[in-house]
């Protein structure tokens, strides 16, 4: 009889035998680079190339879906087994951000794969190619170990416009949602707390772009002729970003502040440690939020960051008051927040504080979501992956950085679990991206034990 050993000890030969790595290595090769022109075919060739005919050697059937605003393409694929079983729907993203060809160290050829030491280089690798070719390579070992039978039920879709934001998802997904129907989410993008820690998040915080700008005139005014009597542009935007958060990054006003963090989501954080590796900033003592552990503030708290300053030529400064001051502000907020208020909120308190030059406005503003910590999925995963490593994970109620969680959790009313199998020092959308050989093979074993475990189950929570 087929044992869940029997899964996990496939998919540790099928690395160790490096073919794993020589898929991976194809699929980098793709030059999907949906932030530069002229690469739509790139895109497509990839889903028809190469993911379609992987997932059909798993009995999944498979079609585009094509852009509705005229983006790259959408690979949705589909395995029913029995109806009765659970259903999973996982996500992976096949196009990547620049290659930076020329920048990456030693020359490397970033659409290939290179192995040095424990590092596996290549552009994809760990953002999105490497972690879907993780599930796929996971769920071909359960179906072999099963005797051509997952034991549930699986769809998949793969969009192309990730790294521009994925400006239709949502719309494919509501077009596609009988499709789409499952009673889990469970898929892998960015990094885990740490290498050595498997780690579970339930969603991603969201982010509102906020733009300064103060026009007060046309062209710069000698200082010494002019300087006490105009008003300098500059000036006056320190000064109203200064009344918006203090010099250790605290925010001032309550618009920007998040709800109460509960309590449930204060005990899954509790063992949640921030260590940085050499090769990462340390942290900075004393910033952020006052009476919150670090992973409270990354995790479960706002945060008002200055993207962006200009005010004349910080190359060749003349001795001239500036006519223009510009900024960009970011927050970044979880769940709660009323984020649809920020902007006007922002320009209130700052008109009614001194500043009515100052315009604001918004832009780029994607949502936060997550899945309750107190859901069954979570307990569920956590129990296999220990199961699998001997490792109890890190579980975050939402991942730091941005992912179209919502269309899945509010969009589609799916509960969401990632399962990340990068790491914070991978170097994503940077040169020299890669993953980790030792967390590469852990987390092939992490989902064959997850699927594996799925197939027991005789129904869904």
């Amino acid at each position: 009889m087929a044992e869940r050993a029997d899964a996990i000890a496939r998919v540790r030969e099928h690395f160790r035998s490096g073919e794993f790595l020589r898929e991976l290595d194809q699929r980098v090769g793709y030059q999907t680079e949906s932030q530069s022109s002229g690469r739509g075919d790139a895109l497509r060739a990839y889903l028809t190339e190469n993911l379609e005919p992987a997932l059909a050697e798993l009995d999944f059937k498979t079609r585009l879906i094509e852009s509705p605003i005229g983006g790259g393409p959408y690979l949705v694929a589909e395995y029913i087994e029995d109806p009765a079983r659970p259903t999973v729907l996982t996500y992976g993203h096949g196009d990547v951000v620049d290659g930076m060809v020329g920048e990456w160290r030693d020359n490397l050829d970033p659409w290939k794969t290179t192995i040095r030491g424990d590092r596996v280089y290549g552009r994809g690798t760990a953002d999105n190619k490497g972690q879907h070719s993780i599930n796929i390579s996971a769920l071909r070992a359960v179906r072999q170990t099963r005797g051509g039978k997952l034991g549930f039920n699986a769809k998949f879709i793969v969009e192309t416009g990730e790294e521009i934001g994925s400006p239709d998802l949502r719309q494919v997904c509501e077009a596609h949602r009988e499709e789409l129907k499952a009673d889990l989410f469970l898929a892998s993008d960015g990094p885990r707390l740490s290498a050595d820690r498997p780690t579970i998040f339930l969603g991603c915080r969201g982010g509102n772009r906020i733009h300064l700008d103060v026009n007060l005139r046309e062209g710069g005014h000698h200082s010494g002729n002019w300087g006490g009597v105009l008003a300098n542009p500059a000036t006056i935007l320190a000064n109203a970003i200064a009344s918006l958060v203090d010099g250790k990054g605290r925010m001032k006003l309550d618009a920007l502040r998040p709800p109460r963090i509960s309590n449930a989501v204060r005990a899954a954080l509790a063992d949640v440690k921030i260590e940085p590796t050499a090769d990462e900033p340390a942290l900075a003592p004393g910033w952020g939020e006052e009476g919150l552990s670090p992973a409270e503030r990354l995790f479960a708290w706002n945060t008002l960051e200055v993207l962006a300053m200009s005010s004349g030529n910080i190359e060749k400064p003349a001795n001239a008051i500036p006519g223009h001051a510009n900024a960009v502000l970011q927050l970044r907020f979880v769940v709660g927040t009323r984020y649809e208020e920020v902007v006007d909120a922002v320009r209130t308190h700052l008109h009614a504080n001194g500043f009515p030059m100052v315009e604001v406005s918004g832009a780029q503003r994607f949502a936060a979501s997550r899945t309750d910590v107190d859901s069954p999925w979570v307990n569920w995963t956590a129990d296999s992956i220990l199961k699998t490593t001997g490792k109890a994970p890190a579980i975050l109620p939402n991942f730091g950085g941005s992912l179209p969680n919502d269309v899945f959790a509010d969009g589609l009313g799916l509960p969401t679990i990632w399962v990340p199998h990068s790491y914070p020092g991978c170097s994503q959308h940077a040169p020299d991206e890669h993953i980790l050989l030792p967390v590469t093979e852990e987390a092939l074993a992490i989902m064959a034990g997850l699927f594996w475990d799925l197939g027991e189950m005789k129904w869904a929570f």
